[in-house]
């Protein structure tokens, strides 16, 4: 059941506004925000701490590392869940999209198989009995290159909760894998392959989008209707990719490659998201845009914490310090990306939304977690 809390002698980062103030919880949504810096009876003292909206997160790569923690290495789903789950909220993340891949390659060279059903039932089971702390929603990654695509987007419905569908095209020469040479020293890293057979696993993929690239992308777009859910891009790389997101209803765009795509996403009224790691380490490890030279243009809406949970609360900092703006930053990691999900009830400090706050102070230019409430219930 929701609980009551009380957060008093705070620094509340409003929508617009840092203010100094008390925010009160009630039956798990916001019921009061209030100037002043008094501590009423039963109140919690936070010292000058800030607070700030629960993040939302949508689209992490996380929970396959859990389920997958070496190559070929298949973890216990509930237990991969369970730690997936207290992790991100340990990192103040109290709502999250879970990327989970759908469409598989049966054979040649890099075959990997269907897990997404099965992992969203366990999800399921765990949701119903009360055990994840956070708030878990399913982002399903559309492989266009795949042969069983469409069969595996059949297995889901209206009530699994997919909030998401981004449309993934990994076919090597372009996008993401435009460089055939960064996505050998990956798959070699990766897979043990050596020249002959990343000739072949290329020729293979390629022949893949060929043969169903057009039928699979129209089928999930038409699966994304049916479901309900919002559609992603993923990798835009050139303004006549982004003009093909636009027309089949993408929302936002997940880690455009270029400037170029950025600026034709923010012509089309596409929001634009880009990974925290991108940002905390000052460019892209695969050579793609910076994502503080789309913040530094007013091309950056919306931060993923990717492979780094940790990372998501931090870039809201580094961006502050960039935008001189603090609201600003914050909205990136909360309030624009639940928005641009469909989620109206959370993401702001305003009464009526979801109680799901964070207690933070600083450390330099470093914040430091000191409190984590979902739904006003205390779970970091």
């Amino acid at each position: 059941m929701p609980n009551d809390v009380h957060l008093a002698n705070a620094r509340l980062v409003l929508p617009d506004r840092v203010l100094p103030g008390r925010i009160v919880i009630e039956g798990g949504q916001i019921a009061e925000i209030a100037e002043g810096g008094g501590v009423p009876a039963g109140a919690i003292d936070c010292a000058g701490d800030m607070i700030l909206p629960g993040l939302v997160e949508l689209h992490t790569d996380n929970l396959e590392r859990h389920i997958e923690p070496r190559p070929e290495v298949d973890w216990p789903h509930v237990p991969a869940l369970l730690a997936h789950d207290a992790e991100l909220a340990s990192t103040g993340i109290t709502t999250v999209f879970d990327a989970l891949r759908v469409g598989s390659i049966h054979g040649g060279t890099g075959g990997y198989g269907a897990y997404a059903r099965t992992l969203a039932n366990d999800m399921t089971s765990l949701r119903a009995a009360g055990h994840f702390k956070i708030s878990h929603f399913l982002h399903l990654r559309a492989e266009i290159c795949s042969e069983t695509l469409l069969e595996e987007m059949a297995e889901f419905g209206p009530s699994d909760r997919v909030g998401i569908v981004s449309l993934m095209d990994h076919t090597p020469g372009q996008r993401q894998f435009r460089d055939l040479g960064a996505l050998r020293a990956y798959v070699t890293k990766k897979r043990g392959m050596d020249d002959a057979a990343f000739e072949k696993h290329v020729a293979e993929l390629k022949a893949l989008q060929a043969r169903f690239g057009a039928v699979h992308e129209a089928g999930a777009v038409a699966e994304a209707r049916r479901y309900g859910a919002v559609l992603a891009s993923h990798d835009d790389t050139t303004a006549g990719q982004v003009a093909s997101s636009h027309r089949v209803g993408v929302r936002f765009a997940e880690f455009p490659t270029t400037r170029e795509a950025a600026e034709a996403c923010r012509q089309t009224g596409i929001r634009v998201m880009m990974g925290a790691p991108n940002l905390i380490r000052g460019g892209s490890h695969s050579g793609n845009v910076a994502a503080s030279e789309l913040a530094e243009a007013d091309l950056l809406d919306i931060v993923s914490s990717d492979y780094v949970p940790s990372a998501l609360l931090l870039s809201a900092f580094r961006l502050a310090a960039l935008w001189d703006d603090l609201p600003r930053a914050v909205a990136c990691v909360t309030a624009t990306p639940a928005r641009a999900a469909g989620l109206e009830d959370r993401g702001a400090l305003s009464s009526g939304q979801r109680g799901d706050v964070i207690r933070v102070a600083e450390a330099g230019d470093a914040p430091i977690l000191r409190g984590v409430w979902c739904r006003g219930e205390r779970i970091a």
